[in-house]
């Protein structure tokens, strides 16, 4: 058991409004690599497909290159095909220590609103209720013309799935690079941040703009900053109670210490 600091604990205790905000290194503690390092053999691997095939092939690509708007307008299938890859990758792993335990401090806590960076969707599977989630889910897709989310789709090998609204071609729905995240998320995050007593910020490296200000938005309004990150990060300066390691492991002992 991890030895927090008293005032820590005393804080929590009488916490009625928290925010979290939570990134890459939480889900990276169930076998998902961060994006800029989520090479495709190393998700193949994870979905235990061993096709060394389609690992060759998404080995010439970058994921930066292929999620882009204009990546997609260029060759949908590729990029359809890519985000098909990632989903059976995503459908491998499931949910860590670390995310049972913000579901659980979600019940505690009586005004929480988790608040994620990660497009896996792993926070609802562990029972996480108010969750925000900036870039999208990855095991949705969506109508690249209307924006209207399909229930169900066909994976053909030979071609992209098509809306059956307006017949235009579905997409993952997620936020690419150059895109605006959802509009109605990001204001419920600002709200949320501007409200709480109580600001967390997990497994993120605090450089992501916009995710990245909403803690200093929260210190500006008086909330209480607590970092927890396998290594320090450029908002780790300016928090009040900073915790280096797994979230995995320290999240459980910290709910078990306050509410147990």
């Amino acid at each position: 058991m991890i030895d927090f600091p008293a005032d820590l604990l005393s804080l929590l205790k009488k916490t009625s409004r928290a925010a979290v905000l939570t990134g890459a290194g939480v889900s990276q503690e169930s076998g998902l690599r961060t994006f800029r390092d989520s090479q495709p053999a190393t998700a193949l691997r994870q979905a235990q497909d061993g096709n060394s095939a389609q690992a060759g092939l998404w080995s010439q690509y970058k994921p930066e290159d292929l999620a882009t708007p204009e990546a997609f307008a260029r060759d949908p299938k590729l990029v359809w095909d890519w985000y098909s890859f990632r989903r059976e990758a995503v459908k491998a792993v499931r949910p860590n220590a670390g995310h049972y335990a913000l579901a659980e401090m979600e019940k505690r806590i009586p005004n929480f609103t988790l608040i994620t960076q990660n497009v896996d969707g792993l926070h609802r599977m562990a029972g996480s209720l108010n969750v925000l989630e900036l870039h999208g889910n990855i095991t949705r897709v969506r109508c690249s013309k209307c924006g209207m989310l399909a229930e169900i789709w066909g994976d053909d090998l030979e071609s992209v799935p098509r809306c059956e609204k307006c017949n235009g071609y579905l997409r993952p729905d997620v936020v690419w690079f150059g895109e605006s995240l959802p509009p109605v998320e990001l204001q419920k995050a600002v709200n949320a941040t501007r409200e709480c007593q109580v600001f967390f910020s997990i497994g993120t490296s605090g450089v992501v703009q916009p995710a990245a200000s909403l803690a200093h938005a929260a210190r500006s309004n008086g909330a209480v900053l607590i970092e927890i990150n396998a290594d320090p990060t450029p908002l780790t300066a300016h928090v009040d109670f900073a915790i280096q390691g797994k979230s995995g492991e320290i999240l459980p002992d910290l709910v078990k210490a306050v509410w147990e």
